[in-house]
């Protein structure tokens, strides 16, 4: 799919971060799009901007759904279809995604399985309730946003993330699987997982809300602090992500520290977890670091 004009787009969390780039690039190269998110201004938001950047012929639908209860699921894809006039979709970006629920012994259950049945859930659903109008289409892809806390189940030694680690592993796996599922059955049909390191978008902020919990002054100092120091902002992650599509890849990491964190887990996996990992990590970014200014 090297050309997104005339295609139609889903996106799932497109009130803010990738998703929203997502949608602004997209609809700037003619591709028409169905949005959602949980928080409906954000993602009305978002459409604004879209149709702010794109020709009049393009369409731009947005809807309010939590990817995690099908029921919902279900009804934005009935929505969608019909602002669309369409019985097909060409890309279906499952993007939707909240932290929290980091330890079993700490946190709550209903804070550990919101968060696993946004992360996982969310994406399980989508590919289920958008399969048909992906098959319905004469090409289509599925991108499906895990983490690099999809192949390292870690912040570092200090921090539990459980909840978050193992629902972006389940969907790391629920793709690559998919590869062969789809070659067998649909052909048409194409998967990839995207694995983002560190990038600037108000998850932190989001998943706030997404609990149930009031943001005070030091939780949004942390959330902006965790978007600007991020080495990479959510349009430049659009961009690799889309780059990724058009080149028809199944595997998208999304940020340097994203492939050095690869490297490095893959080296040495019985070391991952180690309280010294981190200072490995550490040496491997300022080796990048030095190399770029010399």
């Amino acid at each position: 799919m090297e050309n997104f004009e005339n295609k139609l787009a889903v996106i799932t969390g497109a009130g803010d971060g990738m998703g929203r780039s997502l949608a602004t690039q997209l609809t700037a190269s003619g591709c028409h799009v169905a949005l959602c998110d949980l928080f409906e201004d954000s993602v009305a938001q978002t459409a604004e901007r879209c149709a702010a950047g794109a020709s009049n012929d393009v369409r731009i639908s947005h809807h309010q759904c939590d990817v995690s209860s099908e029921s919902q699921l279900l009804a934005f894809r009935d929505a969608a279809l019909a602002a669309h006039d369409s019985t097909h979709i060409n890309l279906l970006f499952n993007n939707a995604g909240v932290a929290g629920g980091g330890s079993m012994l700490q946190n709550d259950r209903a804070q550990w399985e919101r968060t696993f049945n946004v992360c996982w859930g969310g994406v399980y659903l989508g590919v289920r309730t958008f399969m048909p109008a992906l098959v319905a289409a004469k090409e289509a892809r599925i991108v499906n946003t895990s983490s690099v806390n999809g192949f390292w189940a870690s912040l570092g030694p200090d921090v539990a993330h459980t909840s978050y680690s193992a629902a972006k592993f389940a969907v790391k796996g629920f793709t690559e699987a998919l590869i062969t599922d789809l070659k067998l059955n649909a052909p048409h049909v194409e998967a990839s997982v995207v694995m983002p390191g560190h990038i600037g978008t108000g998850i932190a902020e989001n998943s706030v809300a997404v609990h149930g919990r009031e943001a005070d002054a030091g939780i949004t100092e942390r959330a902006a602090n965790f978007r600007n120091s991020a080495p990479m902002t959510a349009d430049q992650a659009a961009t690799v992500i889309l780059d990724g599509v058009r080149s028809r890849r199944w595997r998208i990491l999304v940020g340097e520290d994203a492939h050095i964190l690869d490297i490095e887990v893959r080296a040495d996996p019985e070391a991952a977890y180690d309280a010294d990992f981190g200072e490995r990590l550490a040496g491997a970014f300022s080796a990048l670091t030095e190399n770029r200014s010399s």
